[in-house]
């Protein structure tokens, strides 16, 4: 496999920007793992799957027990990090295509103007080449990658992006194309996931010396769609590693070596740190853009991807939104501490202003879990957390969540907390509750029909 010249690497990653003279904020590094589910990583609970460093990471800082995607699927989950809003609020709530338009500001940009250097690596799903929703044109002085969410899913692409330049990828050659996309590549020399790692260390290496924000929204263990279609088998890696012997299905041992890559590469960024000398300088967040995925030939329910929850990618119940996030910040957080603190994605945007020690944007729907973090008083909780996908809906308020399929369609009433599982109905049984998030549920949602144009009679 041949990866990208280090040379070449960090000519990409190099970028010129002033050393801030005054006290200097903590440089802010942010992981998503792609549909890692709640329960594949050791520090909570997995049995099977091997993950020391990222168990390491939540025995050095602080693991988040009750923490929520923005979605339950990919590109919408990402619009509620960048921009601080839940899923009621945002432009989006499928999948569907969706670019960023010049008036939506994120996270990315406030922090620009504070005077970090900004860069992201890996999937990119808000703007293509040439668009407003380029990630130059939303905050980002470095981006490497994918540009297209749909082309992330080929983990041997004929090339990458280094912001608007094509940087190819040695001996990837595809074999054929679905509509206006090379579908899969029958040659494959140069794993992209190997080459936009090693980008990242790059970057952070040239960039040590300033406050920084780096989101590195990394591809695994999100399955290959078009080549499992191809091949039955989606989970595509260079080395099945300690898993090649097993008596798993194929898909299964592959699924488990990306766990690996990724558990692998987190200890690269975390050693890199302290070779630099900036670990007590450097927020590390580690999570999860949605639940577990049941796709390529990897069944979700084979190494208990979603834990003790029920439900995978595409539900709006606990297995497909809560994810794992861990937190890790030397002398600032404390190592081994765990938190039941209700939190979401757009709660990221909040957080990262305080780091900056800047205003946080008014009409946002995210608080800041900086004070969780570090283990102090004064942590703000949310009236209630709540999703969109399509016509579903999903609100949580302390321990108590309720779900409909559509619009005046039955509530389903579940108790968190003597029910993790949520298998059981408890609407009969607490009709004042569930009246109460009932009425929770459709304030949110007469507020996005009337922003759409269809306000209730």
């Amino acid at each position: 496999m041949k990866i990208l010249p280090i040379a070449l690497l960090s000519l990409l990653a190099s970028c010129t920007l002033a050393i801030r003279e005054d006290s200097r904020p903590p440089s802010i590094i942010y992981i998503m793992a792609d549909d890692l589910g709640w329960g594949d990583l050791g520090c909570y609970g997995q049995q099977l799957l091997q993950t020391p460093r990222i168990d390491q990471f939540a025995r050095e800082g602080i693991r988040f027990t009750d923490h929520y995607s923005g979605h339950t699927v990919c590109r919408p989950s990402r619009l509620v990090l960048w921009t601080g809003m839940h899923s009621g609020h945002t432009a989006l709530q499928s999948n569907a295509y969706y670019q960023f338009e010049g008036g939506e500001r994120t996270v990315v940009e406030i922090l620009k103007e504070a005077g970090y250097a900004t860069a992201g690596c890996g999937k990119w799903a808000m703007g293509r080449l040439g668009s407003a929703g380029h990630p130059n044109k939303k905050g980002f002085d470095d981006w490497f990658g994918y540009l297209d969410q749909g082309d992330a899913h080929n983990y041997y692409p004929t090339h990458l992006w280094h912001n608007d330049q094509k940087i190819p990828l040695a001996g990837n050659v595809t074999a054929g194309k679905k509509g206006s996309k090379a579908f899969y590549s029958v040659e494959r020399e140069t794993y992209s996931h190997d080459v936009i790692v090693d980008w990242l260390l790059a970057w952070i290496r040239e960039h040590a010396s300033v406050p920084f924000l780096m989101h590195a929204h990394l591809t695994i263990p999100h399955t290959n769609n078009e080549q499992g279609g191809a091949t039955g088998n989606g989970m595509e890696v260079p080395d099945l590693g300690v898993y090649s012997t097993r008596d798993w299905p194929e898909p299964e041992k592959g699924f488990a070596a990306m766990i690996s890559l990724l558990d692998r590469d987190v200890g690269r960024i975390l050693d890199l740190l302290a070779e630099l000398g900036i670990e007590k300088e450097t927020l590390v967040i580690f999570t999860s853009d949605n639940g577990p995925h049941s796709e390529g030939g990897h069944d979700h329910e084979y190494f208990n991807s979603n834990g003790p929850f029920r439900g995978y990618k595409r539900d709006l119940l606990e297995g497909g939104i809560r994810v794992p996030m861990l937190a890790r910040w030397p002398g600032m957080i404390a190592a081994g501490s765990t938190s039941d603190h209700p939190s979401s994605f757009q709660d990221f945007l909040p957080t990262a202003c305080d780091l900056a020690d800047i205003p946080v944007p008014d009409g946002i729907d995210g608080i800041s879990y900086l004070p969780t973090m570090l283990g102090q008083k004064g942590q703000r909780s949310h009236e209630q957390l709540y999703w969109r996908f399509k016509e579903e809906e999903a609100l949580r308020r302390g321990r108590w969540k309720i779900l409909r399929k559509s619009p005046g369609a039955p509530v389903i009433l579940h108790d968190l907390q003597e029910d993790p599982g949520e298998e059981q109905n408890l609407t009969d049984s607490h009709p004042g509750v569930a009246e109460d998030l009932l009425e929770r549920m459709n304030g949110i949602r007469y507020q996005i029909e009337e922003a759409e144009g269809n306000p209730r009679e």
